[in-house]
């Protein structure tokens, strides 16, 4: 039966489709028969209880700079989707948190993946923290002395905003470094939130494993290899798609944080580890499917789309 789908996501016209996992749902539920809309969260309104969007009607197709087609926008009742994808990316803000409050008016009754109230309270950063004993000694503060408490106990330190995104701002930071004290100056007059201070793992520069799990369970992966003289294995900041398998240890994992995924209703994840370590949990606009899907692993969108369909009965 041929669902409506709604996706709330930057606008299309300007995404890189090649490594988008965005595209890559779209198409598939596109092969599916499903009715596409598209909006920018900027439109997306409330008015007496009714939460409703100027949307437009979406075609795609596997093309870079042909892939999307859209028609007028016209305004209309979300409540009349079966799926809205909530794919815009970060940061995760004020104005993202409003978001999942409007969408959390729809559903379930119009699904919406991820679930909008779990996407508010698993800010990726923090949600992770319900599971020390997978992550890497981990501080969140704003506190100097805290920090320098850290530095003395590990050595080598990482630190990142806490509602960061894409590997912006995040630095190392030597044992008896001299730009700290200049980092903190700067990192407390650019973030308002508590910053992440975590343990330096030097195996970071054998690569970063995005490991993609729908309805919690994993279902491919990919190691990225940060780039010459950078700390950062993020794609988008030039790190290296490389194929992978899982270990014992990213199993555990999974098999750990899994359960917690589902029943949440976090249907499509993305994990990062490094050297058998969790720093954190993407759920707010994960990717890595066409990155998997390139290096030869399984299409994670098919999988996706059938655990949407079976939430929703079909």
């Amino acid at each position: 039966m041929s669902l409506t789908v709604a996706v709330q996501m930057d606008p299309i016209q300007h995404i890189r489709i090649a490594g988008d996992t965005t595209f890559a749902l779209l198409l598939e539920a596109a092969r599916r028969g499903h009715r596409l809309l598209h909006y920018t969260p900027d439109r997306l309104s409330m008015r007496d209880g009714r939460v409703v969007a100027a949307v437009e009607t979406l075609s795609v197709q596997d093309v870079e700079g042909s892939h999307a087609a859209l028609g007028a926008p016209e305004r209309m009742d979300l409540a009349e989707c079966d799926v809205i994808l909530m794919r815009q990316d970060p940061p995760f803000d004020i104005a993202y948190i409003t978001a999942t409050h409007l969408l959390e008016r729809l559903h379930p009754k119009t699904l919406v993946v991820n679930d909008p109230a779990s996407v508010r309270n698993a800010p990726e950063k923090i949600f992770v923290t319900h599971f020390p004993q997978l992550m890497p000694p981990t501080l969140i503060t704003r506190d100097k002395s805290e920090i320098e408490a850290f530095r003395r106990e590990f050595g080598e330190i990482v630190m990142k905003p806490l509602h960061g995104h894409g590997g912006a701002a995040v630095v190392r930071i030597l044992p008896k470094d001299p730009n700290f004290g200049s980092l903190f100056d700067l990192f407390s007059v650019t973030f308002r939130e508590p910053w992440v201070v975590q343990r330096y793992l030097p195996r970071i520069t054998e690569g970063d494993k995005r490991i993609i799990l729908v309805e919690g369970e994993p279902l491919g992966a990919v190691n990225r290899v940060p780039a010459e003289n950078d700390l950062r294995s993020n794609m988008v900041r030039g790190g290296a798609a490389n194929a992978t398998e899982l270990s014992e240890r990213e199993r555990e994992i999974c098999a750990t944080i899994g359960p917690e995924l589902k029943a949440r209703g976090l249907i499509l994840v993305g994990i990062d580890v490094i050297d058998g370590t969790l720093p954190e949990i993407n759920v707010t606009s994960p990717t890595g499917i066409r990155a998997i899907r390139k290096v030869g692993g399984p299409d994670i969108s098919v999988v996706a789309w059938d655990a949407i369909e079976a939430r929703l009965g079909r």
